[in-house]
């Protein structure tokens, strides 16, 4: 009979390991392409207002209709450094966490390593013991009944 492996329970930890940082490498993954893309919305938004801008000095602008589009022109300025910062933020922590899955990945497939290296070692054992009793049951049917193979 084969014997369990006897990491059975660590490696089963390191796949449930494995597991989460993946879901953790998937989640950040998604919140840096967020990031990344409200980023291009708000890049986006500026060149439109900056447009038009341009389109109402072509027309002709009071000083205070100026003032209103360069002022909210620099607070759109902040917002997209502001993003531009939680991209880098996010990337850093993807990054990390791509870190940690590596690591997580490699101590499970040292585990699993042992683990075939086990199921072989066992496989090999149990063909053995097969083949034994094969040649037992053999070398018993010869001696007990030496006239079947005549036949």
């Amino acid at each position: 009979m084969a014997r369990p492996f006897s990491l059975q329970p660590l490696l089963d930890l390191m796949q449930t390991r494995t597991d989460e940082a993946s879901r953790q490498l998937g989640a950040l993954i998604a919140a840096e392409n967020d990031a990344k893309s409200r980023l291009q919305m708000l890049e986006q938004y500026r060149d439109e207002y900056a447009e038009r801008l341009r389109n109402a000095a072509a027309q002709g602008l009071t000083l205070t209709t100026l003032n209103n589009y360069q002022e909210f022109l620099k607070r759109i300025d902040e917002a997209i450094a502001q993003q531009a910062l939680a991209v880098q933020q996010s990337a850093a922590g993807t990054a990390h966490g791509q870190q940690h899955w590596q690591a997580q990945n490699t101590r499970l497939k040292a585990i699993d390593t042992l683990s075939t290296r086990h199921q072989r070692q066992e496989q090999q054992a149990e063909n053995r013991r097969e083949q034994k009793l094969l040649d037992e049951f053999s070398a018993r049917k010869f001696f007990l009944d030496p006239d079947s193979d005549k036949e």
